[in-house]
């Protein structure tokens, strides 16, 4: 396993972190019968066992069950050491819709009863973005966590974010955070924080932890156009390794955050971050050429030609158009819907899918693209719908 300086916390974490939104499940179809503790256990502790250090969580990660296995696999001794002494551990407080200041005390006290510990090595903001920032500042969250740090409940404050590099450079320079995880990959170069917004946060001092390095896992996946693209590589690698190594090939990344749901998946994630070049600048210029072109690739496949300019919103009756014709595309241009599904579900929880649809027509006229929008509404629904969890 190979190490980075995780900004100036003064710990060297594992370049491969293992996140805990994907643990094992009971039963793979039906998500709603929970997580497989034992297998969850067991991944766990081979990735600490195999150099992994590096552990994300949140509060509601695995409908809030997430950081007591996360505990429960850390509460364990080998060779009289507990792996809790040896690891690091980052969680979130969630801070969308109402926030009660008076209950984020609670919260974390909970936290680290579930996680079986008496401090956080971090504790992140979760999902700053546009829409709550202004709230964060408003409710003096960093001084609320402040005051846990001189406590000594917490030791590092960070935050995750979504949303884009102008308003992501406003955060990174407000407060002197010490960790952030942010959404990139070799495929979003113009969405999310961008690398740009990877090398301004180093630049200022915060370490920076990746997550979504797979797209969710798409990026493990390669249809012909974008397997002729690495098969006409004289490097023979993965597309899961591809993905990986433009990340580990960035100075500024501390730390790649994967979610594994299986020990396969663990053991050829360390495989590929067992190997001694995985080091900021390995990637040749022909090895570069090859990434992009391989975007390249992936992007000629859009079945509904939506460009996200979102002319056809607002919908009056809330329905996520853009992101749901985007859910769609990736699904088709990955070969692979498991993750667009889930965030579909999302989007029927939060009253924005297509079945809020009353086809009153006021989006098509607007499409610069003359996308039938009604109609490719229902198309991406019956793709996307039915995921349990």
């Amino acid at each position: 396993m190979l190490y980075r300086e995780l900004g100036n916390t003064g710990f060297k974490a594992s370049l491969l972190g293992l996140g805990c939104m994907r643990l094992p499940y009971i039963d793979d179809a039906d998500m709603t019968k929970g997580v497989n503790l034992e297998k969850a256990y067991e991944l766990i502790r081979y990735a600490m066992e195999q150099g992994v250090n590096y552990f994300d969580s949140a509060q509601g990660y695995h409908a809030g069950e997430s950081e007591a296995i996360l505990g429960e696999a850390l509460d364990y001794k080998v060779n009289g050491v507990s792996l809790r002494e040896k690891s690091w551990i980052t969680t979130k407080h969630p801070f969308w819709g109402e926030v009660d200041t008076g209950k984020i005390r609670g919260n974390l006290e909970a936290t680290l009863k579930k996680l079986r510990t008496d401090y956080l090595d971090t504790y992140l903001m979760h999902g700053i973005g546009p829409g709550n920032w202004p709230n964060i500042q408003a409710l003096d969250i960093w001084g609320i966590f402040s005051k846990f740090k001189e406590e000594g409940l917490i030791r590092h404050i960070g935050f995750s974010y979504h949303g884009n590099y102008d308003h992501f450079s406003e955060v990174v320079k407000y407060y002197p955070w010490d960790v952030c995880l942010v959404m990139h990959n070799m495929l979003d170069q113009k969405r999310e924080v961008t690398a740009k917004g990877v090398e301004l946060a180093a630049e200022h001092g915060v370490a920076v932890t990746i997550m979504e390095p797979l797209r969710g896992g798409g990026l493990a996946h390669a249809p012909e156009v974008v397997k002729a693209v690495y098969d006409g590589s004289s490097a023979k690698r993965t597309p899961a390794e591809w993905a990986f190594r433009y990340l580990a090939d960035m100075p500024g990344v501390a730390s790649i955050v994967s979610g594994m749901s299986s020990m396969e998946q663990l053991k050829e994630n360390l495989a590929i971050f067992a190997q001694p070049d995985m080091t900021p600048g390995s990637l040749s210029s022909k090895e570069h050429d090859t990434i992009v072109a391989a975007r390249k690739a992936y992007e000629s496949i859009v079945t509904i030609p939506c460009t996200t300019c979102n002319y056809c919103m607002p919908c009056p009756q809330n329905v996520g158009i853009p992101s749901i014709f985007t859910q769609y595309n990736d699904g088709n241009r990955f070969g692979f819907f498991d993750q667009v599904r889930r965030s579909y579900m999302f989007a029927t929880r939060g009253g924005r899918s297509v079945d809020k649809c009353t086809e009153c027509g006021i989006c098509t006229p607007k499409c610069p693209h003359g996308i039938d929008i009604p109609k490719e509404l229902k198309v991406a629904h019956e793709t996307l719908k039915g995921w349990k969890e």
